[in-house]
């Protein structure tokens, strides 16, 4: 459930969550789907320490939510916050064309958890 109203405090969160290049990148993977860290990592170019703290601002800020699937977590959108909600809205056809954002959907086709861990499910 979204929502719909925040204070001036919960909004500073939720922009500043959303006003990251890499986080930018993260959303826009996750609205196609679902993505554990080792996934993202491979995708952004950047470690999974710092990808985790790149999802617990977005989490913070309301765009994600995470479940576990076994030995990994699993992170969704997830909007819970009125700006959240219609930022994710907009975010496909505001990136629509972007160089990076292109990149990354079409990098994100061949990351897959069991061959970056190299563990089968």
């Amino acid at each position: 459930m979204v929502n719909r109203t925040m204070n001036m405090k919960e909004l500073e969160t939720a922009v500043k969550a959303a006003a990251d290049f890499n986080r930018l990148r993260i959303l826009n993977m996750l609205s196609v789907r679902d993505m554990c860290v080792c996934e993202l990592a491979e995708v952004v170019g950047i470690t999974q320490p710092s990808v985790s703290r790149h999802l617990k601002k977005l989490t913070r800020g309301g765009f994600i939510d995470s479940r576990h699937d076994g030995r990994w977590t699993d992170y969704y959108l997830r909007p819970a916050n009125s700006f959240a909600f219609a930022f994710l809205d907009e975010l496909e056809g505001i990136l629509a064309g972007d160089e990076t954002a292109e990149r990354d959907l079409e990098d994100m086709k061949t990351a897959r958890r069991e061959s970056i861990c190299g563990v089968e499910k």
